[in-house]
């Protein structure tokens, strides 16, 4: 059975309220731009949406939510016009899927990986091979995204790993739906460490970062932007010029990210 734009953008908005920016929500004409993309991105799009709107006039509907999460939706018809990846393995699938145009793909966006707990904590810890994760965790929780499948769980289960503490912590892993979701199980002190990107840690006053992840022992933190295939608004390509726009790095790197120059590289 088809699903109509206006259902889709109907269950998305209700479904992922508390990550939607409440200055741009999607009308039933479906008039609006509308872009998925990954929770990390929140503060930074919200600022860049309002920017938009305040220039153009015009609106941008964005849902938030782990990546994989969201190409999936886009695989089942739902009707956004760009996705916004935080890892290059769902833009690829999506790529595969024939779902997004590789003609408009590019890298946006860098970010560094975190080990954070809430602000009081007495916790305090160098990353690095070897290191004690599971006694500073005195029995409690690592709180992490899906490790198995939204990108930054991926990213932080490839890091310890390769730091060696993942066999003795596997077991104490409370996994959220989304990065943003494991962000909150620290601030809310429901979990005394988690690994998040650096930019939700900045966001979040309750909690404070104990040390920074090696960025060689995960993957390259990347997050990809590309139109949809189905897209047929004609502001898709206007708003993907902006978010490289020096008003636009100035919001991402208000947030802590890393504007990616052409080709993927470091600015």
């Amino acid at each position: 059975m088809c699903m109509t734009r206006r259902f889709w953008i109907g269950m998305l908005i209700s479904a992922t309220l508390a990550f939607t920016a409440p200055s741009a929500p999607a009308t039933a004409q479906g008039r609006n731009l509308l872009v998925f993309a990954a929770a990390s991105l929140k503060n930074a799009l919200d600022d860049i949406a309002s920017q938009w709107q305040s220039q153009t006039g015009k609106k941008v509907a964005i849902s938030y939510a782990a990546s994989n999460n969201l190409i999936r939706q886009i695989e089942q018809g739902a009707p956004a016009d760009m996705f916004i990846s935080a890892d290059t393995d769902w833009m690829d699938y999506g790529q595969q899927k024939k779902l997004v145009k590789p003609e408009t793909r590019s890298d946006l966006l860098g970010n560094r990986l975190v080990l954070i707990a809430p602000k009081d904590s007495p916790v305090s810890m160098r990353i690095q091979p070897g290191f004690d994760l599971a006694a500073a965790l005195k029995g409690g929780r690592l709180s992490m995204a899906n490790v198995d499948a939204v990108p930054a769980g991926k990213y932080g289960k490839a890091a310890l790993e390769k730091l060696g503490a993942w066999e003795r912590v596997k077991d104490q892993i409370a996994q959220a739906e989304n990065v943003r979701a494991a962000l909150l199980l620290v601030a809310h002190g429901e979990a005394p460490l988690g690994v998040v990107y650096e930019t939700d840690a900045a966001s979040e006053p309750t909690v404070k970062i104990v040390d920074r992840f090696p960025e060689d022992t995960h993957p390259p933190i990347i997050y990809p932007v590309a139109v949809t295939t189905g897209s047929t608004n004609p502001d898709a390509l206007a708003f993907l010029a902006f978010l490289n726009s020096p008003a636009a790095r100035q919001a991402f790197e208000r947030q802590g990210f890393t504007v990616l120059a052409a080709g993927g590289k470091r600015s």
